[in-house]
């Protein structure tokens, strides 16, 4: 039996707006969770992109932040330290970040497995642009030449978090994202890998709005997820404005 998903692509967002939606969903799905009068859950899946931002999870070290503030502000950046785990992590335009709040005790599923879900939808959808690509042993997200030391890049970070069994943050998928920006951090706390995107295995742009159509597909087959159409407008406004 398929899982009901309301679906949100809200664009560009400014970060601490968009954990703000991810901390109001969460609260109404463990509410509906919890309700005995409730007859059913539904799980949410968010899409957007940020301005450029650094975030670091609960269990990072700030010093895998490797500039000051007067940088920062001389490259357009904000620095948040966030509820979520993992370390350090560049977002920015061009990219696909993805918040799933999933209610994981209905999907009967555990974290391991959702976490390892996700990064099967990214492969997948790295698939469908011949980009091939795997996970890397002791670490989550999704990574090029994973067995090639000195060659290990990753394309996709995730970092999540948990409460009663309901997710939230999620991935960032690098597609036309200017990687300039991760030469600022030790990405997810590594000094030693490196970090690509779809456009540069590619050499060329790719159609963002394409990428999401392939991406959103997968994570509809690898969830069995039913889908309500996309939304991109709430009341008549835009959830980024």
């Amino acid at each position: 039996m398929s899982n009901k998903c309301i679906f949100l692509d809200v664009g560009l967002i400014d970060y601490q707006k968009a954990w703000k939606l991810q901390e109001e969903i969460h609260i109404r799905v463990i509410k509906q969770r919890l309700s005995e009068q409730s007859s059913e859950t539904y799980n949410n899946l968010i899409f957007c992109e940020h301005p450029h931002v650094f975030t670091l999870g609960k269990s990072g070290k700030e010093n895998n932040l490797l500039v000051n503030d007067n940088f920062l502000n001389k490259i357009n950046a904000t620095y948040i330290k966030t509820n979520r785990g993992g370390d350090i992590t560049y977002h920015g335009p061009g990219q696909i970040v993805g918040y799933p709040i999933f209610n994981l005790e209905k999907q009967k599923i555990g974290v391991k497995k959702y976490i390892y879900l996700l990064e099967q939808s990214i492969i997948d959808t790295l698939e469908v642009y011949s980009i091939d690509s795997d996970r890397y042993r002791g670490a989550t997200g999704v990574w090029l030449d994973a067995d090639k030391p000195g060659l290990t890049r990753k394309i996709c970070a995730i970092g999540v978090r948990l409460s009663r069994s309901v997710t939230m943050h999620g991935f960032a998928l690098n597609v036309n994202t200017d990687l300039t920006y991760f030469n600022y951090i030790n990405p997810c706390g590594f000094n030693d890998k490196g970090v690509t995107s779809m456009e540069k295995e590619l050499g060329e742009k790719v159609n963002l709005k394409e990428v999401k159509k392939v991406l959103l597909e997968k994570l509809k087959i690898n969830f069995d997820l039913d889908i309500k159409e996309p939304i991109e407008q709430r009341n008549g406004k835009r959830m980024d404005n």
